[in-house]
């Protein structure tokens, strides 16, 4: 309020000083015109030095460059015409009201330059890194850019007037506080972003188990894009499936690309007790080795794993050059181990039970005397035998 009240007798003095008014009016009205010619002069020539650098390849230099120029300039005639008015017409009070509105005015060119060091570090370092995290860092600066700078010039121009700022800064602090425990999900999740993009547990592109799949889908698909609230999978159903990042981060993470695409795939395959287990191992690596993605070295190989209830369970294992081939490697096995292992006369069984009925007759009970064939008359035994299919 006293700023305001010297301010206003300044400009009452300054008004009823009859003997200066004319001299100084010509002086700041000769001020303000050279400004603005200056302007229109220095705008020329940059906008002919731009159309100039389209056509030298030397000079090549992107618009918003040009327009940040311009607009320092403006900035920086504003400064100076201001400046010399207000010593001109001695308005003293007016000197913090000008420097404050000054600041918060640079804020706007200090941003755009900002931005444009940021731009050219993302062109020139951001993609040489192994990671998106220098990408999205710079992505989150430049977003966050003008809300920094516009903040912090604000704080800046209150100073100068003589406010005292740190009940907005406490303020701030607390809202700051109730903003975070409100959305302490989402920070959640940005902080997990953050993690996944530092730690690596996978990349884009690469092929990962997706545990919260809908049920009768694929439960597998590739990364397409890591953000900082949720990681997007697409499955081989062709599905998109977004998974915030906090939950990814408390869960194991399968990735079946992360060193390279080869991965030993294991399939399961049961034969007859009394099926020869030399020929059916021969068929089963036979059978592998028509598939041109399964790998020679180390080549395919059939182990015997158990002697199961009706069953000798052996194991194919198998190395191939692309994880994405997995589904395709076990269906190509499973459909041509069946017809070599029928050619073959190799049975492929499946569990049985033998149910056995035994009647027993009293001594004391007395069989009624056959019309036609003979029956025991000590007793009944029936058998029967079903096979009962639980695959």
């Amino acid at each position: 309020m006293e700023q305001l009240k010297v301010l206003v007798e300044n400009l009452d003095n300054l008004l009823r000083d009859n003997s200066l008014y004319p001299a100084t009016v010509i002086k700041g009205a000769v001020v303000i015109a050279t400004a603005i010619i200056a302007w229109f002069i220095i705008r020329w020539i940059l906008r002919t030095i731009e159309k100039k650098s389209k056509t030298i390849e030397l000079l090549h230099l992107k618009t918003e460059y040009f327009k940040l120029i311009r607009r320092i300039v403006r900035y920086a005639l504003i400064l100076l015409t201001g400046t010399y008015l207000i010593n001109l017409f001695n308005i003293i009070a007016l000197e913090k009201v000008f420097d404050a509105f000054l600041v918060f005015l640079v804020a706007r060119p200090v941003k755009e330059l900002f931005i444009i060091v940021l731009i050219y570090l993302e062109e020139k370092i951001g993609h040489e890194t192994e990671t998106r995290f220098v990408d999205i860092l710079i992505e989150l600066l430049k977003k966050f850019a003008g809300a920094l700078f516009y903040s912090a010039a604000a704080i800046i121009a209150l100073d100068i007037l003589g406010v005292n700022v740190m009940p907005f800064i406490a303020g701030a602090g607390v809202a700051g506080i109730a903003i975070g425990f409100a959305a302490k999900d989402t920070l959640s999740n940005l902080i997990a972003g953050i993690l996944l993009i530092i730690d690596r547990p996978f990349e884009i592109g690469d092929r990962i188990e997706v545990w919260s799949a809908p049920a009768g889908t694929a439960s597998w698909g590739d990364v397409i894009d890591i953000g900082l609230r949720a990681t997007r999978i697409k499955t081989t159903d062709n599905i998109i499936i977004i998974i915030p990042n906090n939950e990814i981060m408390k869960r194991d993470i399968v990735n079946y690309t992360t060193n390279n695409n080869n991965i030993r795939v294991r399939i399961n395959i049961g034969i007859a007790y009394d099926a020869d287990i030399a020929t059916a191992k021969q068929i089963i690596i036979r059978v592998a080795g028509a598939m041109h993605w399964v790998l020679k070295n180390p080549p395919p190989k059939v182990v015997v794993r158990n002697f199961g209830e009706s069953a000798v369970d052996l194991q194919a294992r198998l190395w191939i050059k692309n994880a994405r081939k997995r589904m395709d490697t076990i269906s190509f096995m499973t459909d041509q181990v069946k017809a070599e292992f029928d050619q073959a006369g190799i049975e492929i069984p499946f569990p049985r039970r033998d149910i056995t009925l035994i009647q027993t007759v009293s001594p004391n009970h007395r069989p009624a005397p056959a019309s036609g064939n003979r029956s025991a008359a000590t007793g009944l035994k029936k058998s029967t035998k079903e096979d009962i299919d639980e695959g």
